[in-house]
């Protein structure tokens, strides 16, 4: 059994680890030699393995429940950020992807949160028709493009941060080890387009689970209106991509701004029910 001990060893271990990537990293001055703390990085790298295990272990036990699925808000905020932490620490095997693992200090104090949540606001009441193979999809299709998304809005975010350092230039040594703004701007729309065929299969499958459960294709709710807003904000940044050549300050602020609104689509309509209402 999951005990405190370890969601405390999790959280800690988190903590722990951005805490030391934040001191040797981000709060390092920079230096006149544009030295980079390649070490630090590569040892919070492979540190970060212990922490995402004991996560898992506990979104594990939280989640399951005699042969059912609790997905309350706790255990939904925690898989997504669990995801979203496990997709961005694979990443970082690759070579062209080491100079993103900067993110590593933001990222584990978000999963830092994250983890407690479950212990913190449990749920006890399974979901209802768990059984429905549509339905098991259309979960772990919306989990992998929540983290995706996630990921890309963090992206947009240091994308921005990376623009003002070429205006300022000599702020952060830590900002000269990533890759260029134009590589970056790339390999954003590249996460985009995962997570919108992600988001677009999320909703198909969201509509083939109405159908298949309550007989009809689609119950229209906060979540619903909020889910198929965010698509066509994605898919309005693509398609302004692709004819208009958006890029710059336009990609990461469409970018954002259809974070954003998934964000109310799904955590924000649970919070609604579950904190404000009490109801699950």
């Amino acid at each position: 059994m999951i005990g405190i001990l370890t969601y405390l060893a999790a959280f800690l271990l988190y903590l722990l680890i951005g805490w030391y990537v934040w001191r040797n990293t981000w709060g390092r001055a920079a230096s006149k030699t544009g030295d980079y703390p390649h070490q630090s990085l590569t040892l919070a790298h492979h540190a970060m393995l212990a922490p995402l295990s004991l996560h898992a272990a506990t979104l594990y036990q939280s989640m399951l429940a005699d042969g059912g699925l609790i997905f309350g808000l706790g255990n939904a905020i925690s898989a997504i950020v669990w995801l979203t932490a496990f997709i961005y620490w694979f990443s970082g095997f690759f070579n062209r992807l080491r100079g993103l693992q900067t993110l590593i200090a933001p990222i584990a104090g978000a999963a830092a949160v994250a983890v407690l949540l479950p212990w913190l606001f449990p749920s006890l009441r399974p979901l209802a028709n768990t059984e429905f193979p549509a339905f098991k999809t259309h979960l772990l299709v919306a989990l992998m493009a929540y983290s995706l998304l996630t990921i890309a809005a963090l992206h947009a975010v240091l994308m921005t941060v990376l623009e003002r350092h070429l205006h300022h230039p000599g702020s952060r040594s830590i900002l000269t080890s990533l890759p260029p703004l134009l590589a970056m701007e790339k390999l954003l729309f590249h996460i985009i387009w995962i997570g919108f065929i992600l988001l677009s299969l999320t909703l198909l499958s969201g509509v083939i689970f109405s159908k298949e459960v309550f007989g009809q294709p689609l119950t229209f709710t906060h979540k619903t209106l909020f889910g198929f807003i965010s698509w066509g904000v994605f898919a309005a940044l693509l398609a302004g991509r692709q004819f208009y050549g958006w890029r710059g300050r336009i990609a990461i602020r469409w970018t954002l701004a259809g974070f954003i609104t998934l964000l109310l689509a799904y955590i924000g309509s649970k919070f609604v029910l579950e904190i404000v209402l009490n109801r699950y």
